[in-house]
């Protein structure tokens, strides 16, 4: 730092130090985030597991699109590819232009600094190490720096630590030894509430604690999304069966066909190997075309139109995403870790309890003498506005935010304060200070017709300065009253409640006019105490209890005291009567813990009091260290790094920009409920995912082995190219559309989460694939059999047949699809499920066109009415088993 001189808190730089501080330590600006271009935004896509199999499934299909200059394959693959990727690419780019500022600050905001002996205002941005600024209420303070003097300073730290009033002070004996910031350090980004002081700048820009913080919050996240986990083992598996399928029947094939067959001993010339070379060639198409039928084309569109589907819906229910894959994962998490102020509680000071004793109705302001007089002594005994605000809004406040909370009191019970506050003339008036712990205001009262003196402040040190209480209509003394008042004061304190004290005097004429000399004469009248809270939100306790139920803990994070954590912890019912000190830690408790002592304790933890920005991200770390899927909610500046290192980070609507940027998802009603709601939609999207996987995978199972069988008996491929990319590509995407749309459920609130190590295919799941794929086997098999020894042998006609009872039975086997995992019938709720009744509409169109006029494109020919008829009523049995079964299992669990 520049070197100070002994008059240098009154001169300041000189311009020459300004030069030499800022070139030594930069400038006062935050270093915005390295977006990535479109490009990279694009290309990430391509990490799919699925996508990537399906890269190396279109490689192959145009090899043998080459030879057989036959390109339809390739392109439906490549047009899947291009879809899946872009309709990722659109939703995750629409949704980042609604978080375009990392910082909402305007860095030209003028500044009050002392430089060459004068006062000047110069822009934040400007500031440099070494300035002494001047701090008044209000105002932002624009860099980190020391406190050099401070006259009653509370500064509100609720964006770094989510404390709402935080008193500052210089002097060592009155240093709140709990803090999470030193008493006599003030930080970027916070802002004085009450008082006035000077600082002298000792870290400026990227270096301040809110620097610090944002460069955290932009730091790229590796940590891997549940569902990408699930869908790499589910590509793995894919193609270890796809490519053992394939080899296997190359294998079988060139020894069946080339090596048995022929006498290699005999060939000379090129022309006896061209025989062997050109079978060899048609069984190694043929195992390249088992590889691409044995990859789902239509699974990163479900998964990625789920996706965007949710996306979109979700707005409907407040939550605002930006990150696609935070909607499914939502599904996933087993931890919550909240931030108190502003997620928990309304972030607004409110007055919870009154006790004037000297009232009839001690909680309520009436119309008599005395109430009117305490209304009169709480609105001119105050530095605190209330802004206008439109009928149907709720007024808010200006000033120290206990005073507005008192205002806002009034307000509610239809009270005028400023009316009152205009009729009576200020006479002299005490701000509050640290040191005094009171405020008193001395007035010619229009009510009394006198000179009247207010005072207001701590309970105690208030009583103290008083000679009697005012009860009833009798007074008492104030000694022998104050075990009353302090038991009352105890109440309100264990419920994590700040407590003001009132007291009046009324003053003859003769007396003096300054508040110092009236005060100091103990000899007023104690009218009663208020309690004020910051209320919790009226959702959240059954919020909380929802996601308890659904099997996800919850750990509320906050740098607020340990009392008042434990209260609202209490009041949400998250903190037990059994719940024990191993249950909750400070933030410097925690830091000194090793990361193995950590480790054993973090998923017993419900409350981290005090804590900073870094404690709540090494939270976060431990608990995924210990396998959590953790989702981390939070409004203010001090949340972004552990927002942006959890697997789903949920700021609020009302929050920090740099909060949001850092999240997944926006709670644009800032309520804890609406992530219940997330989580719900989290676990039905990916059931429906499942329940596509279910679907298509049958599919390509019955296409996997009808190619490889029924090779094996002699016939023709039994499904063309054409036909594979009309069953694997478009009957598929129209599934994806269907399934995707089924909307969610409550029932999946009373499951437990699922292991983020689980493999996404389930034991029913591999049960329904692999029973009903043998099922639609062994009936394709057999009429492939039949065709094939039946008079006249295999004709395009048959093949039509074979070609539509295969596609009628996936057609059918949709609806089993949609109400896989549950009892429920397959047509319940179908109309809410969006467009499930056209879709179905365009596969059986689809498949009536394809036939009725694909010809030899298709290699199909028309039907009559009657076959269409036998083959839909015919398959319809695999729908009408399913229902038979579900109603067994309704009957069963009644």
């Amino acid at each position: 730092m520049t070197a100070i001189k002994d008059d240098y808190y009154h001169v300041g730089l000189t311009d020459e130090e300004v030069r030499k501080s800022r070139a030594e330590h930069g400038v006062n600006v935050l270093t915005p985030p390295k977006r990535p271009s479109l490009w990279k935004l694009y290309l990430e896509k391509f990490e799919d597991p699925v996508v990537r199999v399906l890269l190396l499934a279109a490689f192959f299909s145009l090899m043998i699109s080459i030879i057989e200059n036959e390109y339809a394959e390739t392109i439906g693959i490549i047009a899947a590819i291009l879809l899946a990727t872009g309709i990722g690419f659109f939703f995750e780019y629409d949704a980042s232009k609604k978080f375009d500022l990392l910082n909402a600050v305007n860095e030209e905001t003028l500044v009050k600094v002392i430089r060459n002996g004068h006062v000047q205002e110069i822009p934040r941005k400007d500031v440099v190490v070494g300035d002494i600024v001047v701090l008044e209420t209000g105002e932002e303070t624009p860099a980190d720096g020391k406190l050099l003097d401070a006259i009653s300073l509370q500064v509100n730290e609720s964006n770094l630590t989510g404390e709402p009033v935080v008193t500052k002070t210089v002097v060592e004996a009155e240093f709140d030894d709990e803090a999470t910031y030193a008493s006599n350090r003030i930080l970027r980004g916070t802002t004085v509430v009450d008082g006035h002081g000077t600082m002298c700048v000792d870290a400026v820009g990227d270096t301040t604690e809110i620097g610090k913080v944002a460069r955290q919050s932009t730091e790229q996240n590796t940590e891997p999304t549940p569902l990408n986990i699930q869908l790499t083992k589910l590509a793995n598996l894919i193609g270890k069966i796809g490519f053992s399928v394939a080899a296997l029947a190359f294998l079988i094939f060139f020894v069946k066909d080339v090596v048995l067959i022929y006498d290699f001993s005999s060939f000379h010339t090129f022309r006896d190997w061209l025989p062997a070379l050109q079978d060899t060639l048609r069984y190694f198409m043929m195992a390249v075309t088992l590889i691409v039928v044995a990859v789902p084309e239509g699974l990163p569109m479900s998964v990625t139109l789920s996706l965007a589907l949710n996306m979109r819906r979700m707005l409907s229910t407040n939550n605002l995403v930006r990150k696609m894959h935070a909607c499914e994962t939502m599904g996933a998490i087993t931890v919550i870790c909240t931030d108190k102020t502003g997620t928990l509680t309304q972030n607004l000071m409110q007055v919870h309890d009154s006790d004037f004793y000297g009232l009839k109705n001690r909680r309520e302001i009436g119309d008599d003498d005395l109430s009117k007089l305490i209304m009169e002594g709480i609105s001119v005994n105050s530095t605190a506005f209330l802004e206008e605000s439109a009928a149907d809004e709720k007024p808010k406040g200006m000033g120290n935010p206990t005073e507005v909370a008192l205002l806002l009191w009034l307000n509610g019970q239809g009270k005028d304060y400023l009316a009152l506050r205009e009729d009576a003339k200020v006479i002299d008036q005490l701000t509050f200070s640290t040191e005094r712990k009171f405020m008193a205001t001395l007035v010619h009262s229009p009510l009394m017709k006198k000179k009247v003196l207010y005072i207001k402040g701590a309970p105690e040190i208030v009583l103290g300065k008083c000679k009697d209480v005012l009860l009833g209509d009798k007074r008492v003394d104030a000694v022998e009253y104050r075990s009353t008042v302090e038991a009352r004061l105890l109440d309100y304190q264990n419920m994590a409640m700040r407590t003001l004290g009132f007291a009046f005097k009324v003053v003859d004429e003769a007396e003096a006019e300054d508040c110092v000399s009236l005060v100091a004469r103990n000899d007023l009248s104690f009218l009663g105490v208020v309690a004020i809270s910051d209320p919790i939100r009226p959702d959240v306790p059954a919020a909380v209890a929802k996601c308890r139920l659904a099997g996800i803990g919850v750990k509320i994070v906050t740098g607020d005291t340990p009392g008042t954590a434990t209260e609202i912890a209490r009041q949400i019912g998250l903190w037990k009567p059994e719940d024990t000190e191993r249950n909750r830690i400070t933030g410097a408790a925690f830091a000194d813990l090793t990361d193995e002592e950590a480790l054993e304790r973090v998923m017993d933890l419900k409350i981290m009091s005090r804590a900073r920005p870094t404690d709540k991200q090494r939270l976060v770390q431990l608990l995924q260290q210990k396998g959590a899927v953790v989702a981390v909610t939070g409004d203010g500046t001090n949340d972004a790094p552990a927002l942006n290192h959890a697997q789903v980070g949920l700021s609020m609507g009302t929050g920090t920009s740099v909060a949001k940027e850092a999240s997944d998802i926006t709670l644009l009603d800032d309520s804890f409920n609406s992530i219940g709601t997330a989580v719900m939609w989290g676990r039905s999207l990916y059931k429906n995912i499942q329940r596509f996987i279910v679907f298509q995978l049958t599919i390509n199972f019955v296409a996997l082995f009808i190619v490889l069988m029924g090779s094996l008996v002699g016939t023709d491929l039994p499904l063309t190219v054409t036909q594979m990319l009309w069953v694997n590509l478009i009957m598929d995407t129209f599934a994806a559309l269907a399934l995707a749309s089924i909307p969610p459920s409550e029932s999946v609130m009373k499951e437990k989460p699922r292991k983020s190590d689980d493999f996404i295919i389930t034991k029913s799941m591999r049960y329904y694939i692999l029973g009903m794929g043998m099922l639609f086997l062994i009936l394709l098999m057999g009429m492939l059999f039949w065709f094939n020894h039946a008079e006249g042998g295999m004709t395009t006609r048959r093949l039509t047949v074979f070609f539509t009872f295969f596609v009628m039975l996936q057609f059918w086997n949709l609806f089993n699809a949609r109400v896989f995992g549950t009892s429920d019938s397959a047509f319940r709720g179908i109309s809410k499920s969006y467009g499930m009744e056209l879709i179905v509409f365009a596969i059986l169109g689809g498949q009536i066109l394809i036939v009725q006029f694909g010809g030899t494109v298709f290699r199909t020919e028309p039907l009559d009415f009657m076959t269409w008829i036998t083959i839909i009523a015919s398959t319809s049995f695999v729908l009408w088993a399913g229902e038979f079964i579900r109603l067994l299992r309704r009957l069963t669990q009644k």
